[in-house]
């Protein structure tokens, strides 16, 4: 499968000011996060795949294209950014039909199309009636939402969209962008929630300081750890009689159970999780996850930022 986007030693400077460094990476299609802390240069590539600044050097694909000055190519992505310009005395409906009419779709089509989006981005009906500069931060990340799927793009490129959400409104969230990807929508994701991500995307791109950190699939990612934390997390059935059944065999230098939780401090981590399904074998234990704590993608990013 081609990749939907691809960066070959692409910078792009500001003046004397760094935005991207000559990074390189793809990006398949799917739910795709990029993260990085303030600065390390996600809304410059987001500017660049969407194509409101142009490379400073080296070439950015998407759909095999060039998005600078590229209207038909943008006509297929979708974006929504992190700040918000949304018209405070207007409803969202009528914007939406505004927005949708400026890009050539007849008026008395416009209607159906911004319902739709809406209900899609789950903001219900009973708020369509109320001006948008009476939402709630959290309303109106929806209606931005709305407006970048309107017109059922290839791509759609989020930057930092969970912003001003609680956890019931960010897990919903994340659902509205899986049924997007379950109906051949890619999604580009900027986030500081990296935890969250991890259950989302399948791949990542990691910024910082206007550079590549890693690039690729969580595998691919974590592929990078060469260092083993001896702290282990396991989700099972009967924690205490497996932490007996692993301190019978000395592989353990501690360990706290916790309802369904087992965390263990064993002495051999990398040889550990090598052998693991072979260790529990002959303990009557249902299984459910295990997890080395420096497997968690906000500890990867850690020990690769540092």
């Amino acid at each position: 499968m081609k990749p939907i986007i691809q960066a070959q030693e692409l910078s792009c400077f500001y003046g004397i000011v760094l935005g991207l460094n000559n990074v390189s990476f793809e990006v398949p299609a799917g739910i795709t996060g990029l993260v990085g802390p303030n600065g390390a240069g996600k809304s410059t590539l987001i500017k660049l795949i969407t194509g409101q600044l142009a490379p400073s050097s080296g070439t950015l694909r998407v759909f095999g294209e060039s998005p600078r000055n590229n209207p038909k190519l943008l006509g297929h992505l979708g974006y929504c950014p992190e700040r918000e310009q949304l018209p405070k005395d207007l409803r969202p409906v009528d914007w939406l039909r505004a927005l949708a009419s400026v890009s050539g779709t007849p008026w008395g089509e416009t209607k159906v199309l911004a319902t739709k989006a809406l209900d899609r981005a789950r903001l219900g009906q009973e708020h369509w009636k109320k001006r948008i500069g009476t939402y709630s931060k959290g309303m109106k990340q929806r209606v931005k939402l709305a407006q970048a799927i309107m017109h059922d793009p290839k791509l759609v490129v989020l930057d930092e969209p969970m912003n001003g959400l609680d956890p019931m409104g960010r897990s919903e969230f994340g659902e509205i962008l899986k049924e997007l990807h379950q109906g051949g929508t890619s999604v580009l994701v900027s986030s500081h929630i990296l935890h969250e991500l991890e259950f989302l995307c399948s791949g990542f791109v990691m910024l910082n300081w206007g550079r590549v950190l890693a690039s690729g699939s969580q595998i691919d990612i974590r592929k990078t750890v060469v260092e083993w934390s001896d702290e282990i997390s396991i989700r099972c059935s009967q924690p205490s009689e497996l932490a007996a059944h692993l301190q019978a065999q000395g592989l353990l230098r501690g360990f706290l159970a916790d309802g369904q939780d087992l965390t263990i401090w064993v002495n051999e981590p990398e040889n550990f999780l090598a052998q693991w399904p072979t260790l529990f074998a002959g303990c009557d234990c249902q299984i459910f996850e295990v997890r080395n704590k420096n497997q968690a993608l906000s500890s990867i990013f850690e020990r690769m930022t540092r």
